[in-house]
């Protein structure tokens, strides 16, 4: 994991986080096209933080790897096959309804036509982001791929 930092976002004080919460572990792709931009979907309604910005993904299911839950969850959210996806960053994320381990992926291999079969919305985007909310996880994604482009 790059750093041994844990994003916590706020919840209700009045009721503390327990500390023994299981980890979650979730594969998250960042899908980048030949022109630089990359997707971003809003979580589904119904879904905790429904309407938010994020890369999408889910979780790992007992015995699947993070490439292998990427490529599973991608097929089923939004329809596409992807090629090679090596994690690129690993971030633990402490949200009040769960605490995350989040595994992202660069996918810039894919085939198949783009259908948001839960009912999000989906952007292709470019830094500054224009959509909003975005969710808290996804909040230092933007920032290393900011960082990246500083670097070129």
């Amino acid at each position: 994991m790059s750093g041994s930092s844990v994003l916590v976002v706020d919840g209700d004080e009045a009721s503390p986080r327990p500390t023994d919460r299981p980890v979650v572990d979730v594969a998250v792709g960042i899908l980048i096209d030949a022109d630089g931009a990359f997707l971003l979907t809003s979580r589904p309604p119904g879904k905790v933080y429904a309407g938010f910005w994020e890369f999408p993904g889910g979780k790992l299911e007992s015995g699947e790897s993070v490439e292998q839950a990427l490529r599973r969850e991608l097929q089923e959210e939004i329809g596409v096959t992807i090629g090679s996806a090596p994690i690129w960053k690993v971030s633990l994320v402490d949200y009040p309804h769960s605490l995350v381990r989040l595994h992202f992926c660069k996918v810039r291999d894919w085939t198949g036509q783009m259908h948001m079969r839960e009912g999000q919305q989906f952007g292709w985007q470019t830094l500054p982001v224009s959509c909003a909310p975005v969710l808290a996880g996804t909040v230092p994604v933007l920032e290393w791929l900011a960082a990246e482009q500083a670097a070129c």
